[in-house]
């Protein structure tokens, strides 16, 4: 029972940092209808964005912020030089130039920070102990600091016209075109919010373990697991679908060693695009 806590408890951090990377997956597949690719490597630059800035002598926290606007910036560059180029072609096409920029952005990283882990901050953090359960500092702030995030997103989604206008066109893109709804406008505002969740995701990745040019890359496959799961471009499913992925592939490690953790994420998304395509919150906007 104590290791089944124990790895309950790290299930909840790995979900809440597949929950946020599953939101933006999602929320550019509702909006634009595509499977982005390089999402784990937008979740990478964010993390090596706030490494950058923590290396001037700031918090991680402090540097979050910043990175997610650093990294914000860049997802709406790469858009609109790139991805609004290709919209009106087949969905085949933005899938593969997606699968480029992934490649171009670790490449990019690497050469830039090295091929080595780096951490954000060195040291041996002294952890909480509620009886024989142990957890670190840094997995509250992961918990708390996606909590918020998400309480942010739904707020946006809900209570703001540019958020009510994203969830119209994930519904029906034709219809809000008709209704007069900018559409260029919410594709940006789509990038942004995806690319600030990314990296907060890239970021409490790299709290949690360490960073390096691969770490979106190899998250990237339970991302989506968790985002078909939840049902492809509905960002609430996202958040179960995070959180289910997240808890499974770490309560797996009882039964098999932990290297098989990704492919626990990778049958669970076939049985689901066998069972049920449409993901468990079908018709949740």
């Amino acid at each position: 029972m104590i290791d089944f806590l124990q790895l309950l408890v790290y299930g909840v951090v790995l979900g809440s940092i597949l929950t946020l990377g599953a939101i933006g997956v999602s929320l550019i597949f509702g909006i634009l209808r595509f499977a982005h690719f390089a999402h784990g490597d937008i979740m990478t630059l964010g993390a090596f964005s706030a490494l950058a800035v923590v290396s001037l002598g700031l918090p991680v926290l402090v540097a979050l912020p910043i990175a997610m606007a650093i990294t914000a910036v860049i997802a709406v560059v790469i858009d609109q030089t790139i991805y609004r180029k290709l919209r009106r072609t087949a969905p085949v096409i933005l899938l593969i130039s997606s699968f480029g920029m992934a490649l171009g952005l670790r490449s990019l990283i690497q050469l830039i920070f090295g091929p080595n882990n780096q951490v954000f901050t060195k040291g041996i953090q002294m952890p909480y102990r509620w009886g024989d359960i142990v957890v670190k500092p840094d997995h509250l702030l992961i918990v708390g600091g996606a909590v918020v995030l998400v309480l942010v997103v739904h707020l946006f989604l809900s209570h703001t016209k540019m958020g009510k206008a994203m969830r119209a066109m994930s519904d029906n893109v034709d219809l809000a075109a008709a209704c007069g709804i900018p559409a260029e406008r919410v594709v940006m505002w789509t990038w942004i919010l995806a690319g600030c969740l990314a990296t907060a995701a890239g970021v409490f990745l790299g709290m949690d373990a360490q960073l390096h040019p691969v770490m979106g890359w190899n998250i990237l496959l339970p991302v989506f697991a968790a985002t078909i799961l939840g049902g492809i471009g509905k960002p609430y499913g996202a958040i179960a679908g995070g959180m289910v992925i997240g808890i499974a592939m770490e309560l797996s490690t009882m039964v098999m060693p932990p290297v098989y953790k990704p492919a626990v994420a990778f049958a669970i998304m076939v049985a689901m695009l066998i069972w049920r395509p449409q993901g468990i919150f079908k018709g949740q906007a």
